[in-house]
């Protein structure tokens, strides 16, 4: 079953992970205490952007992930109450990711990443029946940075592609990127429709200072590149040209973990209704706006 009309399903293959998020409003006091209010919340970049394409309106979507045995219950739990069908697996061996996010006052956050069971996820745990009513597929780019997940990336790419389905990719991390190297990166992601990089990760993948540059340069490796740029909205590039410049939507910035993710849900349940590549990014610079006004990554 081909998989690629609008209005098919949304499959997410990414991370699932437990979010220990600190807001100190003073800066970090070395080798002592630092106030701070601190909170345990599920997160993970593929399923927090599962979540918000579930809320963005988008009736069909899946999240195959993988996780510990400890927490399997309660991520299931709350990925089911956001809407989003969780196709888990567990993984016996190690735990669940974990991450402890250090948001300063600005709303900027800081990450220190256990991948813990996220990136194991294998080619054994895929099958090309997973596409079966599948109208996009979204890869985080944290599956990137290890050799077995990015074994799985590559064949569930390669399915989506053989089907027709188109395939986006949010690199997810400069920091990973710069560790495993972008020419790598970008050689891994051959083939896919949509690229999300943030302002940072696209001057990394590309080597030029510009963003509308690196967008463009960007697009004439994807079909589609947009870039977000925090809060100044969105810039959209097809055929190695900018096509979009798209505004922010004002927010009063309380947490900027997952406004990234945020965006991702909903410009591809925008596209998956319908909407072209500027509209969607509209839409996904509103959700990124509900989600800095937020603590945590989820709607």
């Amino acid at each position: 079953m081909s998989g690629g009309a609008p209005g098919g399903g949304l499959l997410v293959i990414g991370d699932v992970v437990t979010d220990v998020v600190a807001r100190h409003r003073t800066p970090l006091a070395h080798g002592t205490d630092t106030a701070a209010e601190i909170r345990t919340l599920p997160g993970g970049a593929g399923a927090n952007a599962a979540c918000w394409a579930a809320r963005s309106g988008c009736a069909d979507v899946r999240l195959l992930a993988r996780v510990g045995a400890e927490a399997r219950e309660w991520h299931e739990e709350r990925l089911r109450q956001a809407g989003v069908r969780p196709r888990l697996v567990v993984d016996d061996r190690v735990p669940t990711a974990t991450v402890i996010c250090l948001v300063d006052a600005s709303a900027e956050r800081t990450l220190l990443t256990d991948s813990g069971a996220a990136l194991r996820l294998s080619p054994a745990d895929w099958s090309p029946s997973l596409l079966d009513g599948v109208g996009r597929l979204h890869l985080s780019g944290y599956l990137f940075f290890a050799g077995t997940s990015r074994q799985l990336a590559s064949v569930a790419m390669q399915s989506a592609v053989e089907r027709g389905v188109p395939v986006s990719v949010d690199p997810a991390s400069a920091g990973f990127i710069k560790e495993l190297g972008a020419d790598r990166f970008l050689a891994s992601a051959e083939g896919v429709e949509t690229l999300l990089p943030n302002a940072d990760e696209a001057r990394l993948l590309t080597g030029l200072t510009s963003v509308s540059d690196a967008a463009a340069a960007l697009s004439r490796r994807a079909a589609v590149a947009v870039v977000t740029l925090g809060g100044d909205g969105a810039l959209v590039a097809e055929a190695g040209a900018v096509t979009a410049r798209v505004p922010p939507v004002p927010a009063r910035a309380v947490d900027s973990t997952g406004a990234g993710d945020a965006f991702t849900g909903a410009f591809l349940a925008a596209r998956l209704a319908g909407a072209d590549p500027a509209a969607a990014a509209a839409a996904g610079c509103g959700a990124g706006a509900r989600a800095v006004a937020t603590v945590g990554g989820r709607p």
